[in-house]
């Protein structure tokens, strides 16, 4: 599976292209620490001046190979589409060998932290309900009041959480209309390319 590159993300790496292998190898161990540890904006200012660039097209190209190495990783991209992928890009022979080896060396640990990052959300565990009428009370002899007791369990990372709802009829019916829509709009070509994109 290729990793396809928009322009815009060619454009911000096109920087490494003019530059050394020794200065890109700086800027590749430079966005693999930003993965790591986070942003240090004193670098790009410190490489903005060796360079003779502007602070601006650093970030963009850190932040360029910061992508990269994020969604390669991210989609387990093999040794020969990672290659195929970055010579679009139109690198030297000895860049492309140089960031295929930082890739095939770091996206384990990539794929750790990005597996850290993302959100565990609650998730359906189990579902009791109860119907209740009230036929009568001492006022009024004839009414029929019917609600509907639930109890939902969810899981969080292995923890089990129940919720209570009381309803009427009508709003479960309302209710179940609503998450049938949903269900049938996840279904949708777009919803799926960006439930893609998400994983």
């Amino acid at each position: 599976m290729l990793l396809i590159l928009s322009q815009e993300h060619k454009e911000h790496l096109r920087l490494l292209s003019d530059l050394q292998v020794e200065v890109a190898r700086e800027f590749c161990r430079i966005s693999l620490e930003f993965i790591l540890k986070g942003s240090n904006p004193k670098i790009y200012q410190t490489a903005a001046q060796k360079l003779g660039v502007q602070v601006n097209q650093v970030k963009q190209a850190v932040e360029g190979l910061v992508y990269l190495f994020n969604e390669s990783s991210r989609l387990m991209i093999g040794e020969i589409d990672f290659q195929d992928s970055v010579m679009t890009l139109g690198f030297s022979e000895e860049l492309n060998k140089l960031l295929l080896q930082l890739y095939l060396e770091n996206r384990n640990e990539i794929r750790r932290l990005l597996g850290e990052l993302s959100l565990e959300l609650s998730h359906y565990h189990n579902l009791e309900w109860r119907f209740d009428v009230q036929l009568a009370s001492r006022s009024l002899h004839h009414q029929t009041e019917p609600q509907i007791l639930l109890k939902l369990h969810t899981k969080r990372q292995g923890d089990t959480d129940s919720q209570i709802f009381q309803t009427d009829p009508v709003n479960l019916v309302h209710l179940t209309s609503e998450l049938e829509n949903a269900l049938a709009e996840m279904k949708t070509a777009h919803c799926r390319r960006i439930v893609r994109n998400i994983k």
